[in-house]
């Protein structure tokens, strides 16, 4: 999987489905149409196979390359020094 598609499905995934699922459920249940239950339902389960896709494309990825992710600012703390105050 492209990084182009990898970054589009979560961005779907994360930002894009949840956000039209509130909007519709919002309004659903101002204007009564009915199936706010039945959008909440298959935007769950579209978000959960996404999210399913994006992680073992996520997994063959990171096991190809031999290593982890790993938070580039991450610093080491050590918590013996005494802090000046």
């Amino acid at each position: 999987m492209s990084n182009k598609v990898y970054d589009t499905l979560k961005w779907l995934c994360l930002i894009g489905i949840p956000t039209f699922t509130t909007f519709f459920v919002t309004l659903d249940s101002v204007f009564g149409w009915g199936l706010g239950d039945t959008v909440a339902k298959v935007s769950a389960a579209v978000c959960a196979l996404i999210g399913g896709l994006i992680g073992i494309s996520s997994a063959q990825y990171y096991k190809a390359n031999g290593s982890l992710p790993m938070p580039e600012d991450e610093t080491e703390v050590d918590n013996n020094e005494v802090g000046e105050g």
